[in-house]
């Protein structure tokens, strides 16, 4: 029994001394062993390419703006404003403003409000600035609609957005006292129910159905997306001769990014619209990105004859 407990503390020492050992070994290893240096990882070639686009933007900008000097001085007595040089250098690289950066003028003045408050409602520099920043022939600002219908000696008061989904195109020309009416359909959406919510008036009236208004009392008819290619020919022509019957003299019809291939637009629906003998305001074409087919967009503001 002695012999059994002195061998058990003799293996229980023998143990301790190993690990005491080991731990000593592993210490003295780690001190003694010099650090390596920090392997450096190699920067990916897209990364590269962004920090010399990067780079050659900002020399660009400084030799094209370069820092106003103390002691240039004006001629005239007026205050200008300063638009800052890092909003300069968004325009340029931020795709959010790099439609904008040839008007930095603009952008100075749309952007120039207080941090966390609500944006300014200036609708004419709003509109300015898409017009000049874009500048898409498909494209009819609501200011530019009404300058050519003044400069017609006509005036503008009520229509019908057709296919107007949520009302958004009525919403717009409520601002300018103008009363439009939406057609909406609840095609996978409660399009009916946000244009109500709006204060807008829904009607719900498929492309088969004639408007329900009288004749000759309506200034404008919108056709925006809903009115396509994918409608039958058929379909279409009753809807645009419907369009004439409602329309006044001097009224309008526009056609917006009507979508179709180009063959059938020229084959089809360019003499389909020519039947109704209206005034060609604006026709302007435009191709779509990326398209397989040929497809092409068409905007076009046509004016109804004072005489019919």
């Amino acid at each position: 029994m002695g012999f059994t407990m002195g061998l058990n503390l003799v293996l229980l020492l023998a143990m301790v001394a190993t690990n005491i050992l080991s731990l000593y070994h592993l210490s003295s290893t780690t001190f003694l062993q010099s650090p390596k240096p920090p392997s450096h990882q190699a920067v990916p070639d897209h990364l590269l390419h962004q920090l010399q686009t990067i780079r050659a933007t900002i020399n660009h900008l400084t030799r094209h703006h370069p820092a106003t000097n103390a002691a240039t001085t004006t001629t005239t007595s007026i205050p200008t404003t300063t638009i800052p040089q890092d909003l300069l250098l968004y325009s340029h690289l931020s795709p959010i403003a790099s439609s904008c950066h040839n008007h930095p003028d603009l952008l100075h003045r749309y952007m120039n409000y207080t941090p966390f408050s609500l944006c300014p409602h200036d609708t004419d520099l709003q509109e300015t600035l898409i017009l000049h920043a874009f500048k898409s022939e498909l494209d009819l600002p609501v200011p530019q609609l009404l300058q050519l219908a003044k400069s017609a000696n006509s005036v503008i008061r009520l229509g019908i957005d057709v296919g107007g989904a949520t009302g958004s195109f009525a919403a717009r020309m409520k601002l300018y006292n103008i009363t439009i009416v939406t057609t909406t359909m609840n095609l996978g959406a409660p399009y009916s129910e946000a244009a109500a919510f709006r204060g807008l008036v829904p009607l719900h009236v498929p492309l088969q159905q004639r408007l329900p208004v009288f004749d000759g009392v309506l200034d404008l008819v919108r056709c925006g997306h809903a009115v396509n290619r994918w409608i039958p020919v058929t379909m279409m022509e009753f809807l645009f001769y419907d369009v004439d019957r409602v329309l006044r003299g001097g009224g309008y019809l526009w056609l917006d990014r009507f979508f179709s291939k180009g063959s059938d637009l020229e084959q089809v629906y360019g003499p389909l619209i020519g039947k109704l003998g209206y005034k060609k305001v604006k026709w302007a074409t435009a191709n779509k990105t990326n398209s397989k087919n040929g497809e092409v967009y068409l905007t076009a503001l046509l004016q109804k004859p004072v005489s019919k």
